[in-house]
C-alpha cells in the first residue's frame, strides 16, 4: 500500500476486520470489549469501526446491547449460497445429460 492510501486502507482494513470477528455472532452478538480483545485493538478504535459498519447498515447493535451482523450482511451471505446452490443444480443438471447421452 502506498503512504497516500495506507491511513485509509488501514481504517478499511480495521473496519472489515471487526465485520469478520461479528462472523459465527449473529444471534448472541459481541461486546465491545470481546472484539478489542479477539483483535487486539484498542476499543474506542473498535467503536468507530462498530460505528462505521452500523451507518452502512452492515452491523447491528442487539437489544443485549452487544453487536451482530445485520440482516442485510445476512441477506448478502444468502444470495452468495443461492447462488452456489443454483450453479451446483446447473452442473448436476449437465452432468446427468452428458451421463445419459454417453449411454446411448
Amino acid at each position: 500500500m502506498d503512504k497516500k492510501s495506507s491511513s485509509i486502507g488501514s481504517s478499511a482494513i480495521k473496519v472489515l476486520n471487526v465485520m469478520k470477528a461479528l462472523k459465527g455472532h449473529t444471534l448472541s452478538g459481541l461486546s465491545n470489549g470481546d472484539i478489542a480483545k479477539q483483535l487486539n485493538m484498542p476499543a474506542p478504535t473498535v467503536t468507530r469501526c462498530l460505528a462505521t459498519l452500523i451507518d452502512a447498515g452492515m452491523a447491528t447493535q442487539l437489544s443485549n446491547g452487544r453487536y451482530a451482523l445485520s440482516v442485510k450482511t445476512l441477506e448478502i451471505a444468502q444470495a452468495h449460497a443461492n447462488e452456489m446452490a443454483h450453479a451446483s443444480d446447473r452442473i448436476n443438471e449437465l452432468n446427468q445429460r452428458v451421463m445419459a447421452a454417453s449411454r446411448h
